[in-house]
C-alpha cells in the first residue's frame, strides 16, 4: 500500500512511517509532496491538516493511528506521549525523552532526504520502544 505524507518529516512524521510499518503494512512504501492539494489518489494520507490520520482533538497524528489501529503493545501509550511532546510541545505530558528524540530525528534528517530519514529514525524507534515495555514505572 501507497502513503503519503509532507516533505521535511520529524518526528509525528517518522513515528508514524515506522508505526505504519511495524504494525500495520510492512510493505507500505512513501510518497512525499510538497503541495498537499497534490495528493495522489492512490495513496493513503497522514499527518496533512484536515486528513483522517493527522493531528484531531489534541491529539498527534501517532496518537491518532495508535487508536485507530487499536494498538496496545507495551510502551506504545509511552512511546505516544514522547511523540506527542516533542511534536506538539504542550506540555500535555511530563515526557523528558521528548527533546532527545526531536534531537536526533532533527539531526539524521540533516544527513539523509525523507526517504532514507524513515529507514534510518525505525531503529531509533524500535530501540526507543524496546527501553519503553521493559520499564516499570
Amino acid at each position: 500500500m501507497r502513503w503519503v505524507t509532507r516533505t521535511g518529516c520529524h518526528v509525528d512524521r517518522t513515528a508514524c512511517a515506522w508505526l505504519i510499518r511495524r504494525y500495520v503494512d510492512p510493505e507500505a512504501a512513501f510518497v512525499f509532496v510538497s503541495d498537499v492539494s497534490r495528493l495522489p489518489d492512490d495513496a493513503t494520507p497522514f499527518d496533512i491538516t484536515g486528513q483522517p490520520f493527522s493531528h484531531h482533538d489534541g491529539d498527534s497524528t501517532f496518537e491518532v493511528m495508535v487508536r485507530h489501529y487499536g494498538l496496545s503493545a507495551p510502551g506504545l501509550a509511552a512511546l505516544g506521549r514522547i511523540v506527542h511532546e516533542a511534536d506538539i510541545e504542550d506540555e500535555r505530558f511530563d515526557a523528558p525523552e521528548a527533546a532527545g528524540l526531536d534531537a536526533i530525528i532533527r539531526g539524521i534528517g540533516e544527513l539523509y532526504g525523507d526517504d532514507r530519514l524513515i529507514e534510518v529514525s525505525a531503529t531509533v524507534y524500535d530501540g526507543l520502544l524496546a527501553h519503553l515495555a521493559g520499564r516499570r514505572d
